[in-house]
């Protein structure tokens, strides 16, 4: 597919146009100066043909911290600078790997000497459209006709918030990358439909807790959330998974907002790693960072597996086990990642026994100990992802399943309802991406959550199910017939 990327300096509607253009409220937009950091990826229809879009961080690395006089102030606007450098360099960097660059302004300010800079370097190596936003009337056009001293030949006049000038700005787009318009047909216009739904396909929990399966036109595409709290080394995490610096990393806590995702090859199966954005104590959220909380239940809920970074070098505090509730609650497969592992600040076996200790509810999932910055790991994490995608895809034979429920059973007798006989008649696993099981019973509605846990580790003993949870499900024989 062809490459198209928004470049910009802050604030002049980048984010906007990314989702006007994908048809989709993914990248979040505010009035704060650097909401983007990372580069987004997104899908947009131009002449009928997905192209990728780019939404990238906001060009600006000419911050200035020498102005605070404060030691404390002036340590922290240093960091700020620093930040605000690499995120620059990231989104250049995405211009210069696209096909085409939409170099967006507001067309309400004036001339800047770092957009002219930047124009000059994309330009001599690529294609670039100047696209001045927030142009509402004809006269805020007249006037800017004055950005033409840039140098760019192609600009393009537009206001993404009242839909102005984007028809044209999207035919020249697809002049530019030889994408002619489509004749589609109904079934083409269907299979378009199910590419976009794709992106924003959504699960959900039914009354018994049984989730619709997380399909997927790729068999061999394996969806991996990555959540934790801030600072705990997720960006590095996904960056030294990638091979690249695909995610900023920076010592400013916060710093992911919007999800970032990307792939590589492993195998035979293609990763599609998802970061997060970290999570703060509920009164510790500042401004943005309510936003990136949605997004990362929204991300996860597309996911097949999760990796729960945990910081090795410091203790585990209450706010990783509230952040850990979000993988039940999505029903994932889990990994437990022990990050910065080369700075543990206890033995591995003390620090295992807490681990369980505190994430009890999640006795089930493997853990993996690695070092991000120093790759210590990497491959036999990816192996673990690998080993717990086989498990979250396992399937049972009714036969056999049904021969180890009776025995579990005579084992374990099922407990009465108030003296009346309560009965399994037969299982069947019934779905995959988790194993979900039914139970067909005389009263469902009498099995208690401990025998339900009893069968789910009896199931456990007998068949590899690490790191995937197992849902069952009591179902009415009245129902069936």
């Amino acid at each position: 597919m062809k490459t198209i990327a928004i470049l910009g300096k802050p604030n002049v509607g980048k984010s906007s146009l990314f989702n006007r253009l994908c048809n989709q409220l993914d990248a979040i937009t505010s009035d704060v100066s650097g909401t983007t950091r990372d580069v987004k990826k997104g899908t947009c229809l131009i002449n009928g043909t997905p192209c990728v879009l780019l939404d990238t961080g906001g060009i600006d690395a000419k911050q200035n911290a020498e102005s605070f006089s404060d030691k404390k102030q002036k340590k922290h606007a240093y960091k700020q600078a620093e930040l605000f450098k690499r995120v620059s360099e990231a989104s250049i960097q995405a211009g210069l790997g696209a096909d085409l660059v939409l170099y967006l302004i507001d067309g309400r300010g004036a001339i800047d000497d770092e957009d002219r800079e930047v124009l000059h370097k994309i330009g001599r190596h690529k294609r670039v459209f100047l696209v001045l936003n927030k142009i509402d009337n004809d006269k805020l056009k007249e006037s800017a006709w004055e950005f033409g001293k840039l140098g760019v030949r192609e600009m393009f006049f537009i206001s993404v918030s009242h839909n102005r000038g984007l028809s044209i700005l999207l035919d020249s787009i697809g002049e530019a990358l030889n994408l002619t318009q489509a004749v589609i047909t109904h079934d083409t216009q269907e299979s378009l439909e199910e590419f976009l739904q794709t992106q924003d396909t959504d699960t959900h929990t039914d009354s018994v807790g049984v989730i619709e399966s997380r399909e997927s036109n790729e068999e061999h595409l394996i969806k991996v959330g990555i959540i934790g709290r801030v600072n705990v080394g997720k960006s590095s995490l996904l960056n030294a998974l990638l091979g690249q610096e695909r995610s900023i990393v920076s010592e400013i806590a916060g710093t992911t907002i919007d999800p970032v995702n990307d792939c590589v090859m492993y195998g035979e199966h293609m990763l599609e790693f998802i970061d997060t954005a970290g999570i703060r104590r509920a009164g510790k959220i500042e401004g943005i960072e309510k936003y990136a909380l949605d997004r990362t239940n929204k991300a996860l809920s597309k996911s097949h597996i999760t990796l729960l970074v945990l910081d090795a070098s410091e203790g585990f505090v209450e706010l990783d086990e509230k952040i850990s509730a979000l993988i039940p609650k999505h029903n994932l497969g889990v990994i437990i990642v022990l990050n910065k592992w080369d700075k543990a600040h206890m033995e591995h076996k003390v620090m295992i026994q807490e681990l369980r200790y505190r994430f009890r509810f999640l006795e089930y999932a493997p853990v993996v100990c690695v070092s991000a910055l120093t790759k210590h790991n990497i491959s036999a994490l990816k192996k673990q992802i690998l080993s717990v995608w086989e498990n979250f895809n396992r399937r049972i034979p009714t036969a056999e399943l049904n021969a180890l429920i009776t025995e579990a059973t005579k084992r374990h007798h099922l407990p009465s309802d108030h003296g009346k006989i309560v009965k399994i008649y037969y299982a069947t696993q019934f779905d995959v991406r988790p194993p979900q099981i039914s139970l067909v019973m005389n009263r469902p509605k009498s099995l208690h959550f401990s025998y339900k846990r009893y069968l789910v580790n009896v199931l456990r003993e007998r068949y590899e199910f690490s790191g995937v949870p197992i849902l069952i499900a009591p179902k009415d024989k009245k129902d069936l017939s």
